[in-house]
């Protein structure tokens, strides 16, 4: 079955940096976008970044432009979070997504916190 497996959350200072990694397993990995999200306490979750199956077509929200990047690497069936300048309105759960054949999957998150 599809299962994602997110990790490298934490605590960080502000300014601090942070890679997050999300496992993936179960399905084809390299024929499928891979999508970053984020929820804060009493918020909606929020669309962080999204990748293309090849990695050719990227996108971000306005908030993180310019200090996400993320990555796939379809030999390890990884996609990743690079997070620099992080500010304390990064705090969140962030969750890995993907669309299969009809259905969402998502992992089970990793938390990510900025210190002021």
């Amino acid at each position: 079955q599809v299962q994602l497996v997110e990790s490298g959350g934490g605590l960080v200072e502000s300014g601090g940096s942070l890679r997050l990694s999300c496992a993936a397993s179960g399905f084809t990995f390299s024929l499928y976008a891979m999508t970053w999200y984020r929820q804060s306490p009493g918020k909606e979750r929020e669309l962080v970044a999204v990748i293309s199956n090849t990695g050719r077509s990227i996108n971000y929200a306005d908030s993180v432009k310019g200090r996400f990047t993320i990555s796939r690497d379809n030999a390890k069936n990884t996609v990743y979070l690079q997070m620099i300048g992080l500010k304390s309105e990064d705090t969140a759960m962030y969750y890995c997504k993907t669309y299969v054949r009809g259905t969402d999957y998502w992992g089970q998150g990793t938390q990510v916190t900025v210190s002021s």
